[in-house]
């Protein structure tokens, strides 16, 4: 898969996309990511090139359909709307008005197109987010996946901050979680996935006053990028070498959370980096008791011929 560029306007970032399972978010990013300045014209999508671009790891088409079908259900459970200065018109309306699965032939294909009123969100954009498909498809989290699109928007000011209302409406944040629960189901793997992508990577949390000081927010924080930054074609190793950069210079992880990083980066069964510490922990201790025996030994030889 070609390094695909991801472009539109920062509306987008402002609807949950509720329930949607992260095989659906890489599909419903890569049909954007090749809707871009098209405006209501019908774009045609292969089965192949559609599984190409969203890294799809399935084979069998008919998964592959019913994939694609919960992904326009989605996608039709999203609401977009307009409202007028005074607040007394409003309008709301669906992203895309054609999606159409033909899968009875030699070369299956989706033809999909943009709803007239939502051409804005990806033609002509004055303001927009722009990130790497490739980055985007390989994070395993929904909430990763959520949250870097949330932090690429403010890229070149390393700085975002979300309400704790907003911060759960935007991930989809069941309603009993606590705070234990968000620490565990949803930092820990933003951590984890995000910190090779993001330099410096660092998650606060606000409180507010009262009893029990509540969190009424959260901040992120991370290096900016420069608005020309070019973050798409370089080459694999390069890549690789700072995403480990990033994740061994940050200061908020634990070396566990680092051993996982570095495990997700390389593809490795999570615990491998974990496991090599401490074989190489005992390799060493057994290198210096066998070292000790050996001396040992050796003093007690000495001592016995006098």
């Amino acid at each position: 898969m070609a390094n695909e560029l991801v472009k539109y306007h920062t509306e987008l970032n402002t609807i949950p996309l509720r329930k949607f399972s992260p095989v659906e978010m890489n599909l419903f990013f890569s049909i954007v990511s090749r809707m871009r300045d098209k405006g209501e014209q019908t774009v045609r999508f292969s089965f192949d090139q559609l599984k190409d671009l969203s890294d799809y790891k399935a084979t069998a088409n008919s998964r592959f359909i019913d994939d694609i079908y919960s992904t326009y259900e989605k996608i039709l459970s999203l609401r977009f709307g307009n409202r007028s200065t005074n607040g007394l018109n409003r309008s709301m309306f669906v992203m895309f008005t054609q999606f159409e699965i033909v899968g009875d032939t030699d070369e299956p294909y989706v033809d999909i197109k943009l709803f007239e009123k939502a051409i804005p969100l990806l033609n002509g954009l004055d303001e927009w987010v722009r990130y790497s498909l490739k980055q985007f498809n390989e994070l395993q989290s929904s909430y990763s996946k959520t949250m870097f699109r949330l932090l690429k928007q403010f890229r070149t000011t390393g700085y975002a901050y979300f309400s704790k209302e907003d911060f759960s409406e935007l991930l989809d944040i069941p309603k009993s979680y606590r705070e234990s629960d968000i620490n565990k189901n949803i930092f820990k793997p933003i951590k984890e996935e995000l910190t090779p992508l993001f330099r410096g990577l660092t998650i606060k949390k606000k409180y507010g006053k009262g009893r029990g000081k509540p969190v009424i927010g959260y901040q992120f924080s991370f290096k900016a990028e420069a608005k020309n930054a070019d973050d798409f074609s370089k080459g694999e190793r390069e890549n690789l070498r700072i995403k480990m950069f990033n994740i061994e210079h940050n200061g908020e992880l634990s070396q566990e959370e680092k051993w996982v990083a570095k495990d997700k980066v390389l593809g490795l069964k999570i615990g491998t980096h974990e496991a090599d510490y401490y074989s190489q922990q005992q390799k060493e201790s057994d290198k210096i008791e066998e070292e000790k025996l050996r001396k040992d030994l050796l003093k007690e030889l000495q001592n016995g011929f006098k």
